[in-house]
């Protein structure tokens, strides 16, 4: 019987309440529910009704009391409303005669009708399930349940030097020298030129890994929505003190602002210095340089600077901040020469950090620098589309695309495809985010140039901060002809088609791929790609290529793509074929019988 649709236990999705008196409650709470759901549903329970009075050795149901309640005792039959998603569902369920509605009395009087009449009646009546069945609606707001955490491991055991071909902050001014003006100044000395924009003043950051350090030309932007040096390289460096440093270790470095780091105790400890290598017994005091760091409140001696625009001063608490950050990184050698070395402090601190996940704030902080160093000096470039078609460019933000990882569970072990990638944005987040492979293929040749070079510098990047990214593939193409697509889809596990401005031809001629999807996996996109969102498997689609997908709708929160600043949805399309074949089979014996039926 139908009765299997019915859940077990409630759900937060879903409202219950009991089957008796329900038809007012019915019409408050689904008033927009179709005829034909409403026809059937009642069809259903006249058919049970029937069934049990033909059984004539059992006894008569007993009467529901009107004085009982549901509170006191628990009802026996449930109807299983849909909450929170668009359109209201019905899920088939198994009624007893006790619960049938006043109203079945004067539907139960059409049984007498002529053969064709019930011969339709029994057609509508049949596998209801396979009609309204609540797992192929297009508008749920439900996701199957997640699978297990897949740990990974963050940090990386190799050198953190950037190679040859970096892209430094001080790269992206020099490209862009004549956007940038001067912003420092000698305040004992108005006869210094040393930071006119014409000297390039210079000064580094020391990263958290081995043999990464960077330079930043301390300029400003004369637009002010363009790269500023000085604001990045502040960013930078409070993202180390924030995940990288203990309270004791950063008790040395001084204090931040509350809209920069909060709930962390400054407390100095009572020997910040016999803590600076971690809570080891055996681990030795770092020596400092001869001046003494202590005591000296360095990152409000850099705000202090950076708001006089005091050059020498921000130039000198760069220099104690570098060498403060140097002790940490190579601590000296143990006095036993057969000791193991000491190991990098802020290396040692990625392995302590929760859930084997990477810091929101160091995640967005390296693709951040990376954007800005490797995309951004070609803005102009990318703007170069034919307008109102497929190759117009756009971009998902940093928080969409976390969003999209959450939603569709990436993990390490995931094959990740972009069709239409761009610049890769999407591609490098998710592979440093959960260390997935990733694919993307974009048709256009300067995103695509652009791509590789972003690709290039974010493998840098990441070795700067120590950390571990996936295995990421870039190609230049045609998504509809390439043989690596091909080749990659069945194998993957979400595919992302960011299809918001694709004409209809190219949609249509995508649709046909993901039947090599295997089971299970989903495609992600800014347009649905079946016909009807609000539409449900009947015998005229049930043959149609979307009928595979479950489509799930979520929304995307303000700011989160680049072409607009409103909200939206995006849609989830998971694979599912052994409900379709549940689904169709269904169909199919519905058919056989109604084809008997007329027969008759």
């Amino acid at each position: 019987m139908l009765s299997s649709a019915l859940p077990s236990s409630p759900s937060p999705d879903f409202h219950y309440f009991p089957f008796e008196n329900s038809s007012k409650k019915l019409q408050q709470m689904v008033p927009d529910i179709c005829v034909t759901t409403r026809r059937a549903w009642k069809s259903q329970m006249i058919r049970e009704q029937e069934a049990a009075g033909s059984q004539a050795h059992l006894s008569p149901p007993t009467p529901v009391s009107a004085e009982t309640s549901p509170e006191a005792d628990e009802p026996a039959h449930f109807a299983q409303i849909a909450g929170p998603s668009k359109r209201p569902r019905i899920l088939s369920v198994a009624l007893e005669p006790t619960s049938c509605p006043p109203k079945s009395k004067k539907r139960a009087t059409m049984s007498a009708s002529s053969s064709r009449t019930q011969s339709r009646q029994r057609s509508e009546t049949l596998d209801i399930e396979s009609i309204y069945r609540s797992s192929r609606s297009r508008s749920t707001s439900t996701f199957p349940p997640a699978d297990p955490l897949h740990h990974r491991q963050l940090w990386i055991t190799e050198d953190g030097s950037p190679g040859e071909n970096f892209v430094s902050a001080a790269s992206v001014v020099t490209i862009l020298s004549r956007s940038y003006k001067t912003y420092f100044k000698n305040l004992d000395d108005s006869s210094d030129t040393s930071f006119e924009a014409e000297s390039y003043p210079a000064t580094e950051l020391e990263y958290p890994n081995s043999n990464a350090c960077e330079t930043y030309y301390i300029l400003a932007p004369k637009d002010p929505d363009h790269y500023n040096p000085i604001m990045c390289l502040e960013q930078s460096l409070y993202t180390i003190f924030e995940c990288y440093l203990t309270p004791a270790q950063q008790a040395l470095f001084g204090t931040l602002p509350t809209d920069f780091l909060q709930d962390v105790d400054n407390t100095p400890p009572s020997s910040p210095l016999t803590q600076l290598s971690g809570d080891s017994e055996n681990s030795s005091p770092v020596k400092f340089p001869s001046y003494d760091p202590r005591g000296m409140n360095h990152l409000r001696l850099l705000q202090r600077s950076i708001r006089r625009r005091d050059g020498p001063l921000f130039l000198s608490t760069m220099q104690n901040i570098n060498q403060l950050l140097r002790a940490l990184k190579y601590p000296p050698l143990p006095l036993d020469p057969f000791a193991p070395s000491p190991s990098n402090v802020l290396i040692e601190a990625i392995k302590g950090w929760p859930s084997s996940e990477i810091p929101n704030r160091v995640l967005m902080r390296i693709i951040d620098e990376t954007y800005q160093r490797s995309v951004g000096p070609h803005a102009l470039k990318l703007n170069r589309y034919e307008a109102f078609s497929s190759e117009v460019y756009g971009e998902l933000m940093p928080s969409f695309t976390s969003d999209i990882i959450a939603a569709t569970r990436l993990h390490k072990d995931s094959l990740f495809m972009d069709l239409g990638c761009g610049v890769g944005n999407v591609l490098v987040q998710a592979s440093l985010e959960t260390c997935c492979r990733s694919y993307g293929i974009e048709v256009m040749p300067t995103p695509a140039e652009v791509g590789r070079e972003q690709l290039r510098q974010m493998k840098k990047r990441c070795r700067m901060w120590g950390l571990s990214m996936g295995e990421v593939e870039l190609e230049e193409g045609d998504m509809l002809t390439s043989r690596r697509v091909t080749e990659l889809l069945p194998q993957a596990d979400v595919v992302l088609v960011n299809n918001k401005v694709f004409q209809q031809s190219l949609n249509e001629a995508l649709r046909p791929r993901f039947l090599d999807l295997k089971e299970g996996a989903i495609v992600v996109s800014l347009k649905p790609f079946v016909s009807s969102l609000n539409a449900r498997v009947t015998e005229r689609n049930v043959d149609d290529i979307s009928a595979i997908f479950d489509v799930f709708e979520r929304p995307y929160r303000s700011g989160s793509v680049s072409w607009g600043s409103g909200g939206g949805s995006y849609y989830l399309h998971r694979v599912d074929r052994e409900g379709y074949a549940v689904i169709k089979q269904q169909f199919e014996n519905q058919r056989a019988r109604s084809a008997r039926a007329s027969r008759r």
